[in-house]
């Protein structure tokens, strides 16, 4: 059995330091790196780019909305138009720091509002996936499980990464439980822990309401700026390889 373990980072920015980087690496597959517009900047994706090489790990682009003081996360609203443009610029500004040094962009897996808008959005789905198309076919595009992202990469030929979370709660439709909403992020370990293995080892997940729903996992996402992102990455890595799970990336 085999899955690979992705990370959102490269989220830091200017003098404002988020995560660590250099140690969740070594726990990780994949690593999703932030485009400078709900985080990072030149200097800090082009380090990440360079600590994702030196450790052996894919690198994709993580790009996001236009939204540095919100982190992201805020749901502003945007056009599948503005969507498609913003998409090919951030993954071009990734791509040339990676190809600057020697490295080969794997994946595209979108962040924050601009993800869970797209696990729901078909017309917005449809545009960012044309643009990872666009830049580049060969290019693994991540989305949320079962989301309208996964069928619109499908539709284009893309190769598709079915992405779960172990720190989130699940709705009753495959969806993310809003941050908002009591229990929506999960903190303690072993309910994380419970969590990650019942997805990859039985393919199904217990929602927030407590009923169980299947679910198709090729990627787990850990997220890089949790208060416990490194014990958590660590505690996950060693749960899953001593249940004979294979930690690869998805290409």
């Amino acid at each position: 059995m085999e899955v690979d373990l992705n990370c959102d980072l490269g989220e830091s920015f200017g003098v404002y330091k988020l995560g660590n980087d250099q140690e969740m690496m070594k726990y990780i597959t994949s690593a999703n790196i932030a485009c400078g517009f709900h985080a990072g900047d030149p200097i800090t994706m082009r380090e990440a780019v360079l600590l994702a090489l030196s450790n052996g790990v894919s690198i994709g682009a993580h790009p996001g909305l236009a939204d540095l003081r919100g982190f992201g996360r805020r749901n502003i609203h945007i056009s599948p138009k503005d969507a498609y443009h913003d998409v090919i610029y951030q993954i071009g500004a990734l791509e040339a720091f990676v190809k600057s040094e020697g490295g080969v962009l794997r994946h595209v897996k979108s962040h924050g509002a601009l993800y869970n808008l797209c696990a729901e959005d078909e017309a917005l789905s449809e545009a960012v996936a044309e643009a990872v198309y666009r830049v580049n076919p060969d290019l693994y595009l991540y989305g949320l499980s079962g989301g309208k992202l996964i069928d619109a990469g499908r539709k284009l030929g893309l190769k598709t990464v079915n992405e779960v979370f172990a720190d989130r709660a699940y709705l009753e439709n495959g969806t993310l439980a809003p941050r908002h909403m009591e229990g929506a992020v999960i903190n303690d370990e072993n309910t994380s822990i419970h969590q990650v293995l019942q997805l990859v080892l039985e393919k199904r997940v217990k929602t927030i309401k407590g009923i169980e729903i299947p679910i198709q996992v090729d990627s787990i996402c850990l997220h890089g700026d949790g208060n416990k992102a490194l014990e958590m990455a660590k505690l996950i890595s060693s749960t899953l390889k001593n249940k004979g799970v294979i930690l690869k990336p998805s290409y």
